[in-house]
């Protein structure tokens, strides 16, 4: 009892974990999009140009700070040398070195920089809806790489089901033979019929096979990896699209669809970079501040220190005739104390000397480079609108494409469900008559590949109205699900 017991739970847990593997190898469209979003290169060039965008908008705007740098120097010289200090003649080495700062900031340049912000901003948006550009091309492709299984697995299906049926007849021709109430031509007959029923579910698998590839390289799935797919269950009614004009159906489209709002920014761009050109032929006004200190070693010895100055009678000359010196009263500098030494943090404090200026620069003449700028933002203006009337006319002529596409779909999966139920009774009827000997294989055999061509023909025009609703559907916003 006990080991029947173990023997019941193993059973059980190898069926849930034979239920949970198959569930983890088995695929939503939704989660065939999203595996697609998370490693589609395109998806992630388009990411990484938005983040460049960014990245570009955001120093647009620091633009209208003032920039400010510093600099510093360390030198030996030898032999006769200009001392920074005191700019006097030395003739002994000489250590110096120097500190500087400046800062720059633009007042007024034309616009250029208010305009480039601009600019930036709305390349940022138009990155942004080419991202979304990018993401609705590769749900779309999965999507009909997605149907595209469904659709080769139903003719599977239908050559297998036509390959079943035949191999019944055989079953049922070969008792007559043996029995003798048939001739055996007709067994060997339907032995060829079978063979060629087993080629077309090879090509049918091979074709089945080759759509689960398709979509697990869209997928970036290795081909070696275990990969199904939920079949939904896919109804054929006319929605709410039919109902609508292609010109209707466009109006939505032109306001949802992201490559419309990314050209029109294009052009927006493309103006303020025409605006941008024009204003380099203003003047530009900027102000600037520095400082600038140094030290030098021939300064870093014993030195007075002065403050302000006293009375003192000194020699200005002598009389010729008496040799007598000549006095006058001056004020001479007061000395207060006596330093050992000038070290470097000193020198660099009483050294110092601080600036601002205002620059104004007129452009005059620079070899009409202004004027070509001008002229090619202008052409690049142009082109733009080129482009975006472009992405409209084949936005437009999808939609009228994929609208006659979907009527004509419709109308054929009418007529081809009409032939099918006409010629399952006609199969029916020859097949009867066929076991009876009232007809020979020809006729069986041609009445067996109608039925099977009919039912091929139903399956494809079912699976292209389904996906020309969709792309109808895509077009005005709708999310691609089944």
């Amino acid at each position: 009892m006990k080991n029947l017991t173990s023997l019941i739970w193993s059973g059980l847990l190898c069926l849930f974990i034979g239920n949970v593997s198959a569930q983890d190898y088995q695929y939503s469209l939704d989660e065939c999009i999203k595996i697609a979003y998370e490693k589609n290169l395109t998806i992630q060039r388009s990411q990484l140009d938005l983040k460049v965008s960014e990245v570009t908008k955001n120093q647009s705007k620091l633009e209208r700070l003032p920039d400010f740098n510093m600099g510093a120097n360390y030198g030996i010289n030898w032999g006769r040398t200009i001392d920074p200090t005191t700019n006097n003649f030395v003739t002994e080495q000489l250590n110096s070195s120097n500190i500087n700062g400046r800062s720059n900031l633009t007042v007024f340049n034309g616009m250029q920089i208010h305009n480039s912000i601009k600019q930036a901003n709305i390349n940022y948006a138009a990155t942004e809806a080419e991202l979304a550009k990018a993401k609705n091309d590769v749900g779309l492709n999965v999507a009909t790489l997605y149907l595209n299984v469904i659709f080769n697995q139903e003719l599977l299906a239908n050559a297998e089901y036509q390959l079943n049926s035949t191999n019944q007849q055989l079953e049922r021709t070969k008792k007559l033979v043996d029995a003798g109430a048939l001739p055996v031509t007709n067994l060997l007959d339907l032995q060829a019929q079978s063979a060629s029923n087993e080629v077309s579910v090879i090509n049918a698998e091979n074709s089945y096979n080759l759509a689960i590839l398709n979509l697990k390289q869209a997928l970036l799935i290795p081909a070696g990896d275990r990969f199904e797919i939920e079949i939904p269950a896919l109804e054929l009614t006319l929605d709410e699209t039919a109902l609508m004009t292609p010109g209707e159906i466009y109006q939505t489209a032109e306001a949802v669809m992201p490559e419309i709002q990314s050209a029109q920014l294009r052009i927006e761009e493309a103006d303020l970079n025409y605006k941008i050109s024009k204003g380099a032929y203003s003047p530009t006004l900027t102000v600037s501040a520095g400082f600038n200190t140094n030290y030098s070693s021939f300064a870093d010895r014993e030195r007075n220190i002065f403050d302000g100055t006293v009375p003192s009678t000194v020699p200005i000359g002598y009389v010729p005739s008496t040799g007598e010196t000549v006095l006058s009263d001056v004020n001479v500098p007061n000395v207060v104390e006596t330093q050992p030494d000038f070290p470097l943090g000193e020198q660099f404090q009483e050294n110092i000397s601080k600036n601002i200026a205002f620059n104004l620069s007129i452009p005059v003449f620079n070899k009409f480079r202004t004027r070509a700028d001008v002229q090619r933002s202008m052409l690049g203006k142009y082109r733009a609108e080129v482009t975006s009337q472009e992405v409209r006319n084949q936005l437009r002529q999808n939609i009228e494409s994929a609208y006659n596409d979907m009527m004509a779909a419709s109308k054929t999966h009418t007529a081809n469900q009409k032939q099918v139920e006409a010629l399952e009774e006609a199969f029916r009827v020859t097949e009867n008559q066929f076991n009876l000997g009232a007809v020979n294989f020809v006729d069986y055999q041609v009445a067996t590949n109608n039925l099977y061509m009919a039912k091929s023909d139903l399956v494809r025009s079912k699976f292209d109205f389904i996906f020309k609703q969709k792309v109808l559907d895509f077009y005005l916003g709708k999310p691609i699900t089944f």
